[in-house]
């Protein structure tokens, strides 16, 4: 196992981004170069991510990758690494035995969305309400979407560290009268009210069913897709309310994390949902929860917030950390394997 202060990476580097639904790859040929997309790969219909790569990726590209780095949605804390919302298990020994590759790394995957938010360009990103970044500050990212992954991103002795965590279950309570109508109607889980039971696509549904049943009316859409997207279009008040409600809430739990992280660099929403219901998250609900935070009012009006929209963001993320691992204080200690 290579030590911590050991940041070099054979060239080319095949990136990852695996997720509970899909696995997204690209092929770092050299420091200089952009990372040459490859096709996504549904984790359903393959066993293995090495039977994956060597039936969907490896055939398609003429140079074969020396080491591989993967952000894995999963804690990794052994040589297995199951995924929380996907069948595959990540064992490194076998990618490198079976793969012929020299270097592992698996970090987790708010890390890579973390790592994304350094310098992103400005294309990449949609300011939402006030506030301006402060340079070689504090930054969070959240993304919403199979669950509330959240992530820190620290500026410290001239280096970007990433900060991984599981700051999407933390507690969140009502505060409005319209909160304490539709909260008994919500779903908890274990008997508490988490940000992710209501800060993700399920969550979606929770909240949507709530509203209904708060209201004394019989839920008619079937998924989030349906309910964001009457919502966007004004064709269905339950689903007009619901996404206004979730900018509400998103808006509260990522003022939260900005008051931990003191984010004066920015608070970033990643994600699928987040860029979906832009339109929605542009309204005034979101940035009025997230600076309604007395007695900080004046502080988070000056922090900015901003929706991620680059497609590929995870994998922008790992191409930045590839080309120049010691801008990161990525910690590699037991996520690090070698042939």
């Amino acid at each position: 196992m290579p030590s911590a202060s050991d940041h070099s990476f054979s060239f080319p580097i095949l990136i990852g981004d695996i997720g509970g639904t899909n696995a997204r790859f690209a092929l770092l040929v050299d420091a200089a170069s952009e990372p040459t997309q490859l096709p996504p790969i549904k984790t359903g219909d393959f066993a293995t991510i090495e039977e994956a790569l060597l039936k969907s990726i490896f055939d398609k590209i003429s140079e074969r990758p020396r080491s591989a780095i993967l952000a894995v949605a999963g804690p990794i804390k052994s040589d297995e690494i199951p995924l929380t919302n996907a069948g595959w298990v990540i064992r490194p020994k076998d990618m490198l035995a079976r793969l012929e590759l020299e270097d592992v790394l698996v970090i987790n995957d708010f890390e890579a969305q973390a790592l994304a938010i350094a310098a992103p360009a400005d294309q990449d990103v949609a300011q939402i309400g006030g506030g301006s970044v402060r340079p070689r500050s504090s930054r969070v990212v959240l993304g919403p979407g199979t669950g509330l992954g959240v992530a820190g991103l620290v500026f410290a002795q001239d280096t970007w560290i990433p900060v991984p965590g599981e700051g999407g279950h933390v507690d969140i309570g009502p505060r409005s009268e319209r909160d304490f109508q539709v909260w008994p109607f919500l779903d908890p889980i274990e008997g508490r009210m988490a940000g992710e039971q209501i800060l993700c696509g399920r969550g979606i549904m929770n909240l949507y069913r709530a509203v209904c049943a708060a209201d004394g009316r019989e839920p008619s859409l079937k998924d989030q897709a349906e309910v964001t997207t009457n919502a966007l279009s004004g064709d269905d008040p339950a689903a007009v309310e619901t996404v206004s409600l979730f900018s509400t809430y998103l808006g509260r739990v990522a003022g939260d994390m900005a008051l931990v992280f003191m984010a004066r660099g920015g608070v970033f929403l990643a994600g699928g949902i987040s860029q979906k219901i832009l339109p929605a998250l542009m309204r005034p609900e979101f940035r009025a929860a997230f600076e309604n935070k007395a007695p900080h009012s004046a502080l988070m009006r000056t922090i900015p917030t901003f929706a991620v929209v680059h497609p590929m963001a995870a994998l922008s993320g790992l191409a930045a950390f590839a080309r120049a691992p010691r801008d990161f204080g990525v910690a590699m200690e037991g996520r690090r394997w070698r042939s």
